[in-house]
């Protein structure tokens, strides 16, 4: 059986324990990856005997040679010898220095300890599960997208000072997307290049998008300062099936190793995400004597290298290549020496975007950084820098923030079809630069301050909700027209009070016929979507390409809700990609692995002591509430009606608890309540003629407390028949059932409610805003004095009374 994704990156995550705690996250990393690397290449590759297999994998240099070793008191200097030495010598590009050291007793312990626990980490790749060959959705690479998840975890557990190899997929994937590389711009001839590529992460993602479908392969180059993280991307290129990639180790700025005839080699795409201000760019270099002329526009400070690598960027670039760079935001508005670089870079016309991102995005800091995208090609006709603030665009991801699904998408979508929206995205004529002193710095350029809620000072003394707060919810006075007169009436010149009391504006505007009208076109407008889902999921089989799928049905629900009001086609987008993440990934890559096949299993555990345990059954791809749902309803009703006894029954006992629970009453005299403790109280009280109605209650909770167990004994027969009935009905199932169930019973009435949520927000948006400004100017100043003074006049009365005088 395939297995999810899912359950693949917690397999992977859990082989980390058995180094866990023993070294740091930045070096147990490198012997976890090289697991994965050695084990995929060996299930890929292992056979490959043709001179063409771009990864040679000498006999005894595999997988099953490190099984093989298993236990051996010698293991780790076996595997550096017998799998790890051969593997580099049959591979030119493969270095010693992309791997650990598998003998080393600082790292993995002494002795029998080193022995268990590489024996112990080889074990968990022996999964059979774990079977690489068979795992694969064509371009769909569930072991690069493993690779990719371990080296964020890493990245997260390093901390500040390891964290910078990784740039985040959703930044990589933004930087794809506006630099316009496609599989319809790219070709066999495209050159990609990353000078400070980290794990290649970002240089991975470009030769995705160039890929596509038609698996497009393009050169992609890399340089990596750091050793061990050059052999990260080695592997990552190889797990993500791009082994021709060449990465090289060594310093870019002193020591660029991508060279022609003593000149940069130029390229049609380069990317980078360069570490931060970067103190130390200018060891080994001479800035005023560099041979490759980078630094014509000025010299960047000394311990400021952000400019350095844009500049070795630009000269990097061919006449007609495109580059995104991420930088910190300091870049768009520092003075001195970058500012003369800045003011250079914009009147070249290559600065063709910049685009905020949100703080707290990567792992080597927490301040906020931007992507610069630059463009030769347009040059010399280029007059504006578009610019966009997506810094509010995210969500919290544990100790860090990160870009949503709907955040990339409306980035790339902003961008790509220059769409200036207030708030957010302005396209910035050269002119608006260069009367700010060629200062960048987003804020200048675009407002996306929240617009203040403002105290009316007229509404607290005279009351009244005043008009222009009615304006701010002038998209839903355009769906409802009558809407805004049948809940509120003019109190006073340009200020209104409600008609109908604040409990009920929610209740009035949910019936109202107007907006009735709008959520039945909003369930239309649903409907219409779920059909062509519906078709283009049922088209798809064994061999379907699940990232092409939701790209496709993604587009056509973000397209059908464009424009639409009071809704935002985003948020309905992220909705989708939500359960994408949640569940529709893992059923499609089972469906692409196996096809529409529902193959139930058994869920085993197994304890510490080795003993195994059976806990019932399950089914990935269609669960066992699907099939109750669908086949046996009049089951579940009974079930259901039982629980509901039962429930009721606990009530009754609960009631009779509290009533006779005093401290001094029968109840509240027990150490614990339960069967044995009652039948002794009412033994106790059974000749008391005044313990009537305790008796009464005793034996009412004796009666109830049978009842239940008996309804519990019906109850749990009922379950064990319903699901044995459930796990019999999968034998009958053919194909086109379980096709229909899954896409018809289980996806669609989840992203149905999801979506109904998002209508339902809409709603009590407009009644909430509406009882807040209600309740806001309901007591005016002159009622304010009236009850202050009648207060008064009452506490006055009182005291006269009491005998005092108050003036």
């Amino acid at each position: 059986m395939a297995l999810k994704k899912s359950d693949l990156y917690s397999s992977l995550w859990a082989s980390c324990d058995q180094l866990r705690g023993g070294m740091d996250a930045s070096q147990y990393k490198d012997y976890v990856l090289f697991m994965l690397f050695i084990k995929y290449v060996s299930d890929k590759y292992g056979k490959g005997e043709g001179p063409f297999t771009p990864v040679k994998i000498p006999k005894g240099a595999s997988f099953d040679g490190m099984v093989k070793l298993k236990g051996k008191s010698d293991i780790g200097d076996r595997i550096n010898t017998q799998i790890v030495g051969p593997l580099i010598d049959a591979n030119d590009k493969l270095a010693r220095s992309d791997f650990p050291d598998f003998n080393d007793p600082n790292k993995l312990g002494q002795g029998q300890e080193m022995v268990d626990r590489l024996t112990n980490l080889i074990a968990i790749f022996e999964n059979p599960q774990l079977d690489f060959t068979d795992n694969r959705a064509d371009h769909d690479d569930i072991l690069g997208d493993a690779y990719e998840y371990l080296i964020r975890h890493f990245a997260t557990e390093s901390g500040k000072s390891k964290g910078q190899f990784y740039t985040p997929s959703e930044v990589s994937r933004v930087i794809s997307q506006v630099i316009g590389i496609s599989p319809e711009t790219a070709k066999p001839s495209t050159t990609a290049y990353d000078p400070t590529c980290g794990s290649g992460s970002l240089l991975l993602k470009i030769g995705e998008y160039a890929s596509g479908p038609k698996r497009t392969r393009i050169t992609l180059e890399g340089q990596e300062k750091d050793m061990t993280t050059a052999g990260l991307a080695r592997m990552n290129m190889i797990l993500h099936d791009f082994p021709s990639a060449t990465i090289v180790s060594g310093n870019t700025l002193s020591s660029p190793k991508f060279t022609n005839d003593e000149k940069l080699r130029t390229y049609d795409y380069v990317v980078a995400n360069p570490p931060f201000s970067d103190k130390g760019w200018s060891n080994g270099l001479t800035p005023s004597a560099d041979p490759f002329q980078r630094f014509s526009w000025g010299e960047p400070p000394a311990k400021q290298g952000d400019y350095a690598y844009l500049l070795h960027i630009i000269r990097s670039m061919k006449p007609d290549g495109k580059a995104a760079c991420v930088l910190p935001h300091g870049v768009l508005f520092r003075g001195n020496a970058e500012a003369v670089i800045r003011q250079n870079l914009v009147k070249s016309g290559y600065l063709a975007g910049v685009i905020g991102l949100p703080p707290n995005l990567f792992f080597g800091t927490g301040i906020p950084a931007c992507i610069l995208i630059l463009d030769k090609a347009s040059a010399q006709k280029r007059n504006e820098v578009f610019i966009i603030d997506a810094s509010k665009g995210f969500m919290k991801d544990g100790p860090k923030n990160r870009m949503r699904e709907m955040d990339v998408h409306r980035i790339v979508d902003t961008y790509n079809k220059r769409m200036e929206v207030p708030g957010y995205s302005r396209a910035v004529p050269f002119a608006d630069i260069e009367k700010n002193e060629f200062n960048l710095n987003i804020p200048r350029y675009i407002d996306s301050q929240d617009e203040e809620d403002i105290q009316d000072i007229g509404g607290h003394l005279l009351g009244g909700i005043p008009a222009r707060d009615l304006l701010g919810l002038q998209d839903y006075w355009q769906v409802c027209p009558t809407l805004r007169n049948d809940l509120l009436r003019e109190h006073r010149p340009s200020y209104f009070a409600l008609k109908v009391e604040t409990g009920k504006v929610r209740e009035t505007v949910f019936a109202h016929s107007e907006f009735v009208r709008y959520i039945e076109s909003m369930k239309k407008l649903f409907d219409s979507w779920s059909e062509r889902f519906i078709k283009t999921m049922s088209a798809i089989g064994a061999g379907c390409h699940p990232k092409d799928v939701i790209h496709q049905v993604s587009e056509d629900l973000l397209e059908s809700y464009e424009g639409k009001p009071l809704i935002k086609a985003y948020d309905v987008f992220q909705h989708l990609m939500n359960y994408w993440t949640e569940t529709m990934q893992d059923d499609l890559y089972l469906v692409s692995a196996d096809g529409w096949q529902a193959r139930p299993e058994r869920i085993i555990e197994t304890a510490k002591n080795g003993k195994s345990k059976d806990k019932g059954w399950k089914c990935n791809l269609l669960p066992s509430e699907v099939i109750v749902r669908s086949f046996f309803r009049k089951e579940q009703d009974k079930v259901a009606e039982i629980e509901s006894e039962i429930e009721s029954l606990a009530s009754r006992q609960t009631e009779l608890e509290d009533e006779f629970g005093g401290e001094d009453e029968v109840f509240g005299e027990m150490d614990g309540i339960s069967a044995s403790e009652v039948k002794k109280a009412l033994v106790g009280l059974s000749k008391d003629d005044s313990a009537v109605s305790e008796r009464n209650a005793l034996t009412e909770w004796l009666d109830v407390n049978d009842k239940q167990a008996a309804l519990k004994k019906s109850l749990k027969t009922k379950l064990a028949e319903l699901d044995a009935a459930a796990l019999r009905k999968y034998d009958d199932l053919t194909g086109q059932q379980v096709k229909e169930l899954v896409i018809q019973q289980k996806w669609l009435p989840a992203l149905q409610s999801a979506f109904q949520s998002e209508v339902d927000r809409v709603s009590q948006t407009l009644s909430k805003r509406i009882t807040e400004l209600a309740d806001r100017y309901d007591a005016p100043l002159p009622s304010l004095n009236d009850k202050v003074a009648s207060l008064e006049a009452a506490v006055g009365k009182h005291l006269e009374r009491m005998g005092f005088a108050w003036k």
